[in-house]
C-alpha cells in the first residue's frame, strides 16, 4: 500500500506535532532542522548563514538586519529622484526642454547619468503640476501653455496673494518686515547669476516668507503651488527687475511708506512670469 502524506496539524506516530506541511517528508537539506525539530539559533547548520534579527521598534517581531541596508537604498534613490526633479525643472524654465516636445525617461536618464526610473518619477511629479503631459508608451510631452492660460494664473495669483499681503501692511507693525530682509537679497543674488531656475526656487521662497506672516499654512501651500506653475515656461522678464522690486517693497514698508508699498504689492504679487 502506497504510504499517506500527513497534512498540516498531525503528528507523526512517536514523533512531534508539526503545525503544517507534510510531516512525512525528511529534514530538508540546509534548512537546519534535525530528527527533533529545527536546531537552536547559532548552531552550525551546514546551509547558508541565516540573518540576525533585531527587535522590531513596536516589539511585534525581529527584523532582519539586512533591512539596514535597503533603508538606506531607498532613502538614497529619493535623493537621486529630488536631484532630477531639481534639474528638470531648471531645464524647463532655461528652456532646454522644448513645449511640445516628447522626452522618454531614458534619454533623459542617459542625458543625467541616471536609470530610467528615478527621470519617470521625477516626470511624474512634474505632470502633477502641469508641467508635463503623459504620453502613454512613448515618454512625456512639456506641456504647452497658451497665453490665456498664463494670464487665468496671475488673475488667481492675484486674488490669492495681493489680499492678504495688502491686509498685513495695515496689521503688521514695520518692524515685523526686517526679517524677511534675508530672503529678499537672497532673490537679488540669484537674479545677478542669470540661472532661471535658481532665481525660481528663492523667488518661491520669498513669497512664502510673506506669505508666511500670515500664519496661514494652508494659503502659503496653494499659493506656492500657483506660483510655481506661473513660473514656465520662461519669458523675457528681467530676473533683476524682480528682485529689485522685492527689495524695494521691503524699503517701503519698513520706513512706514504704505502708499508705496501698496502700489508695488498691486503690481508685483499675481503678476504671472517671475513675481
Amino acid at each position: 500500500m502506497a504510504a499517506t502524506s500527513r497534512t498540516a496539524g498531525t503528528a507523526a506516530p512517536g514523533g512531534p506535532y508539526r503545525p503544517g506541511g507534510d510531516v512525512s517528508r525528511g529534514p530538508r537539506p540546509g534548512s537546519g532542522e534535525g530528527p527533533g525539530g529545527p536546531r537552536p539559533a547559532g548552531r552550525d547548520t551546514g546551509g547558508p548563514p541565516v540573518p540576525s534579527a533585531r527587535p522590531a521598534p513596536d516589539g511585534s517581531r525581529a527584523v532582519p538586519e539586512t533591512d539596514a541596508p535597503i533603508a538606506h537604498r531607498e532613502i538614497r534613490r529619493h535623493s537621486v529622484r529630488g536631484q532630477i526633479l531639481q534639474a528638470l525643472r531648471t531645464a524647463l524654465l532655461d528652456g532646454d526642454l522644448t513645449p511640445g516636445e516628447v522626452y522618454s525617461a531614458p534619454a533623459l536618464g542617459l542625458r543625467f547619468g541616471v536609470s530610467a526610473t528615478p527621470v519617470r518619477e521625477a516626470m511624474q511629479q512634474l505632470a502633477a503640476e502641469g508641467a508635463v503631459e503623459v504620453v502613454p508608451n512613448r515618454g512625456f510631452r512639456i506641456a504647452v501653455r497658451s497665453a490665456r492660460e498664463r494670464a487665468e494664473l496671475a488673475q488667481v495669483r492675484a486674488l490669492v496673494e495681493a489680499p492678504v499681503v495688502l491686509e498685513l501692511l495695515r496689521t503688521l507693525p514695520a518692524a515685523a518686515w526686517g526679517a524677511l530682509r534675508p530672503a529678499a537679497e537672497t532673490t537679488a543674488a540669484a537674479a545677478a547669476t542669470g540661472d532661471r531656475g535658481r532665481y525660481a526656487e528663492a523667488d518661491r521662497a520669498f513669497h512664502r516668507a510673506v506669505l508666511a506672516l500670515a500664519g496661514n499654512e494652508q494659503l502659503v501651500a496653494v499659493a506656492d503651488d500657483l506660483h510655481q506653475r506661473s513660473q514656465w515656461p520662461p519669458d523675457g522678464v528681467s530676473l533683476t527687475a524682480d528682485a529689485g522690486e522685492h527689495l524695494r517693497l521691503l524699503d517701503a514698508l519698513e520706513r512706514g511708506d504704505t502708499a508705496t508699498a501698496r502700489l508695488l504689492v498691486e503690481g508685483h504679487f499675481g503678476r504671472a512670469p517671475g513675481g
